[in-house]
């Protein structure tokens, strides 16, 4: 069973695997690096590109992609923020972050 405590800024933290600071911006800068890699491939090899940092594909790397994302559009990037943002619905998606509220059923317009 993890523990979990709150620490001063009141965000929970968990006692497994606690990453360092150090360890955290290191991780931040592997998110980004990838990111940068996925912009600057081509069109329909972002699965490759993924498939070869399967080790960076989770929770953090969809937190870091919606930041990018945001700050893109704020730049008036609105292309580039639309494509992190499809990507990163798509890995949640994979990862069981994404919730499944509707059906098909629920896709098709009202009439």
């Amino acid at each position: 069973m993890t523990e979990t405590n709150e620490n001063p800024t009141n965000e929970n933290v968990t006692n497994e695997n606690p990453m360092t600071e150090e360890e955290q911006q290191e991780r931040a800068r592997q998110y980004l690096d990838l990111i940068q890699k996925l912009f600057k491939c081509d069109n329909g090899q972002e699965p490759e590109v993924l498939d070869a940092h399967m080790e960076l594909i989770d929770p953090g790397l969809v937190s870091m992609m919606m930041q990018v994302a945001t700050t893109m559009a704020h730049q008036d990037n609105p292309d580039g923020a639309k494509f992190l943002i499809f990507l990163a619905r798509e890995l949640s998606k994979q990862l069981g972050l994404y919730p499944q509220v509707f059906g098909k059923e629920a896709e098709a317009p009202a009439q």
